[in-house]
């Protein structure tokens, strides 16, 4: 099951789970769509893997599977 993250793991932005501005790798990194095009040009520096905007669980189904808390960040810095 997606974990559904909620933060850009580059600048720390909030992307609820109903963000249409969160974008993921295949293996769930999360970022920002600003951070994931400018800062990153579309490959993600984690696993060189591209971005695809990440699904929006339907409510009923988020309140049965509920997004996760869990706030993650690279360890690098972030530079665009």
């Amino acid at each position: 099951m997606m974990k559904l993250k909620p933060n850009c793991e580059c600048c720390d932005r909030d992307l609820p789970p109903e963000s249409a501005e969160a974008r993921i790798c295949s293996f769930e990194c999360t970022f920002c769509a600003d951070c994931a095009a400018t800062v990153f040009g579309g490959v993600c520096p984690n696993c060189s893997g591209n971005f695809v905007s990440r699904p929006i669980r339907p409510p009923a189904m988020l309140a049965k599977y509920p997004a996760s808390v869990e706030r993650h960040l690279r360890e690098q810095p972030c530079v665009a």
